[in-house]
């Protein structure tokens, strides 16, 4: 068979972020308020102060409004739930990121559901997971909204497909399964210490690698025909599928970079300009 199709995410994330643009502007001219995501570091971490600045760029981009609060890697979790609880209680912040990891001292749940979930634009709540599992109003964890996003923008209807996520992390494995699954796709987890993984994942119509284990899946054992989105990224631009085999068999494939990140911050973007208009229907 010829070569998959690759799924631009960075063309559709771009779509995304200037429709965000227009509706953030329209919302502030009517009323005078400006969207606000805020961030929060702990630690210098060179990647995540690299993705919470190229978060803030995008911002700038969207016509929202970035507050950023750096705290030393030596913070404690209650230092830590003490200022999401204030940036909760704050008017004029619509949406709040925690970067993470926030270091191993931390207990990040604990983080995490001290973020107010009217203001959870990152979906990583128990609140928004629920929400989530059970089809109802509000923020879907980013990756697994914008992996929606592009099965969408493909015409990947996932209702009768089989599909295997291999991960089962709280903010990408789990949740991305539970929105196929609201799609009536039929949802197998996979993981790591799953045995005979190649043998699951030759079965898969979709197949969404998001285990943080460079070239899991190998393109031997995908089904052809079947589309493959890597959520995942390794050192060397390297994701969780062996990209060069995997796009022999495929029908669509995502790249990596260039296929599932752009989509993860369109996806907050959206979500912050959500967020705001709601908190300010009242």
């Amino acid at each position: 068979m010829s070569q998959a199709r690759l799924m631009d995410g960075t063309a559709l994330a771009r779509r995304i972020v200037e429709r965000t643009a227009h509706r953030a502007a329209e919302l502030t001219s009517r009323t005078g308020v400006r969207p606000c995501l805020a961030t929060v570091l702990v630690g210098e971490d060179p990647a995540s102060v690299t993705y919470v600045r190229m978060k803030q760029n995008r911002c700038r981009t969207a016509n929202i409004a970035s507050r950023h609060v750096e705290l030393p890697a030596e913070t404690t979790t209650a230092r830590l739930v003490r200022t999401l609880r204030d940036l909760s209680a704050d008017p004029s912040v619509h949406g709040i990121l925690l970067q993470h990891p926030v270091g191993d001292h931390i207990d990040e749940r604990a983080a995490f559901e001290a973020i107010a979930a009217e203001k959870d634009v990152d979906g990583v709540t128990f609140a928004s997971f629920a929400t989530m599992s059970f089809a109802l109003p509000g923020f879907v964890s980013c990756t697994p909204g914008g992996i929606m996003r592009l099965l969408d923008a493909y015409d990947v209807d996932p209702a009768g497909k089989r599909a295997v996520v291999v991960g089962r992390s709280a903010i990408l494995g789990k949740p991305v399964g539970m929105l196929l699954l609201a799609r009536d796709a039929t949802v197998t987890y996979c993981h790591s210490r799953t045995r005979e993984l190649s043998s699951v994942v030759r079965e898969a119509d979709i197949v969404v690698a998001a285990a943080g284990r460079p070239r899991l899946v190998r393109g031997e054992d995908v089904k052809p025909g079947a589309v493959v989105i890597d959520a995942g990224y390794n050192a060397g631009n390297v994701g969780d599928v062996d990209f060069a085999t995997a796009v022999e068999r495929a029908s669509l494939i995502t790249p990596v970079p260039g296929g599932v990140g752009p989509m993860t911050i369109a996806t907050l973007l959206e979500q912050t300009v959500d967020a705001a208009a709601r908190q300010l229907a009242g």
